[in-house]
């Protein structure tokens, strides 16, 4: 029988980007769509001639009515595809003034690293597609929110790597038609209420119908050209850090003679240090700090996160806000 070619494909992704991983607990988090399905999938498959112990997680995030009925049904079919774990764990997403789709990111992840600290895992498989890339970077092009949202998601985080970022939602329906998966629709992904879901569904069709198909393979390989140069400048950036680092601050006068790239860089590891949260932290607060660091300004920026950057004679510095 010949093998369907979706699946085929599934499945390379999957054996390219765990090559590195020896006899080692491999996390997949399923979600009960198309992409996690073949996701957990190929990774059972693969394991058959490694030593991975595929344990399969799903995260009830408890937002809609029947999700821990739904997040059981997850679990029947990860035992199912033959995952040698199962985990179901539910969170609590607490909005604040972050949205409910950042604030359900943020506890997913949190909750993804607990386990897989449980399994001794340093290995957590995410389903995300071509096709998330390519809206991940339109939303950054929507926001102006520059370098570093155009070049979309990383392929690897800490524990965390995303196997099929060369993968289409296309193909990973197809894998799952041809190995007979019964795949979820999550009704969030179809409620226009929220930014990504409208994108996929209204801005991305209408992108290809009027400038020609291929539209979100060219965001994405958009970001996969981008994404290099700004790991560079980040590299640089950190350790332009580590040098002008002072207590509570940065010494301003080390950072005149360096470009802006790096300063702006710079400046917003601080602010991170200093308890700034990242998600709430733009450029347009990056942007006034550089000010005072730049200009003959005295004054104060106030930062998310209750933060005050403020300048002294040769210092920029960060305290609690009153």
């Amino acid at each position: 029988m010949t093998l369907d070619p979706a699946v085929a494909a599934v499945r390379l992704a999957v054996r390219h980007d765990l090559v590195d991983v020896g006899d080692h607990a491999v996390l997949v988090a399923c979600s009960g769509g198309a992409d996690s399905l073949a996701l957990l999938a190929a990774t059972v498959f693969e394991a058959r001639r490694t030593a991975w112990h595929v344990v399969g997680v799903t995260v009830d995030h408890g937002l809609q009515d029947g999700s821990d009925a739904r997040a059981e049904l997850v679990v029947t079919q990860m035992v199912r595809l033959g995952a040698a774990e199962t985990v179901a764990v539910r969170v609590n997403v607490d909005p604040g003034g972050r949205g409910v789709e950042a604030a359900a990111r943020e506890a997913r992840y949190a909750v993804l690293e607990e386990v897989a600290t449980r399994f001794g895992s340093h290995v957590v498989l995410l389903g995300h597609t071509l096709d998330d890339q390519a809206e991940t970077v339109l939303l950054g092009l929507t926001r102006g929110s520059g370098g570093r949202s155009l070049a979309g998601m990383r392929h690897r985080f800490g524990d965390f790597r995303r196997p099929l970022l060369h993968i289409t939602r296309a193909q990973t329906e197809a894998a799952c038609r041809a190995e007979s998966i019964d795949v979820w629709s999550d009704p969030h992904n179809d409620d226009p209420r929220f930014t990504r879901s409208r994108i996929r569904h209204r801005v991305l069709p209408v992108l290809d119908e009027e400038l020609g198909p291929g539209v979100a393979d060219a965001l994405a390989r958009t970001a996969e050209s981008l994404r290099p140069d700004m790991e560079a400048l980040d590299g640089l950036a950190g350790h332009l850090y580590a040098e002008v680092r002072a207590p509570h601050g940065v010494a301003t006068g080390a950072l005149e003679a360096h470009p802006s790239a790096l300063v702006t860089r710079v400046l917003r590891l601080a602010a991170l240090e200093a308890g700034s949260p990242a998600s709430e932290l733009f450029r347009v607060h990056v942007n006034a700090m550089a000010d005072l660091v730049h200009g003959p300004a005295r004054g104060e920026v106030q930062l998310p996160g209750h933060v005050t950057a403020y300048r002294t004679e040769d210092r920029l510095l960060f305290r609690r806000t009153v």
